[in-house]
């Protein structure tokens, strides 16, 4: 039997529910779970203190083991947003572009939104043709939250205020 662990981390944008196994995080969200008699375990721990480096400016990168199960299809999209890199965006069709599959930005857009890693798998670098947010699981305004931020602490972009 396959034991569930959990930690949550407040942060600017709300609780961060970590979901792990005793392998590896598979999710993280900001949704409502049902994490009653769930402890942490090491992985969950070292989860949330990446997440608080992150949330912090001082990390950029995640290291702690992760896993979502999918499609080989899934596989190499979430492959693939863990290469935008840190405080960029890439719109939908360059993105669909540069896993050289032009036509297939449907698919790619619902394989982003079912990433059950969020932030770690940073689909919320995806933006719309027209550089507007557009579809975000958590969210739009934690999307533009968590883009600000990473302009804000990469030098990428005018600094906005947090309040």
């Amino acid at each position: 039997m396959e034991h569930k662990y959990c930690s949550v981390l407040k942060s600017p944008i709300g609780e961060v529910i970590i979901l792990a196994d005793d392998q590896a995080v598979y999710e993280i969200t900001f949704g409502k779970k049902d994490i009653t008699d769930l402890a942490e375990n090491h992985i969950t721990i070292t989860a949330k203190a990446e997440l608080q480096a992150y949330f912090e400016g001082k990390s950029k990168e995640f290291t702690f083991a992760m896993m979502q199960k999918g499609t080989e299809f899934q596989q190499s999209v979430w492959e693939a947003l863990c290469t935008i890199g840190y405080g960029d965006t890439l719109s939908y069709l360059k993105f669909s572009e540069q896993l050289n599959n032009p036509l297939a930005i449907r698919a790619i857009a619902a394989t982003n939104g079912k990433n059950n890693l969020a932030i770690v798998v940073p689909c919320h670098r995806v933006i719309g043709s027209n550089g507007k947010l557009v579809g975000y699981a958590g969210e739009l305004w934690r999307k533009q939250w968590l883009l600000e931020h990473e302009k804000e602490i990469s030098g990428k972009g005018q600094m906005t205020l947090k309040f």
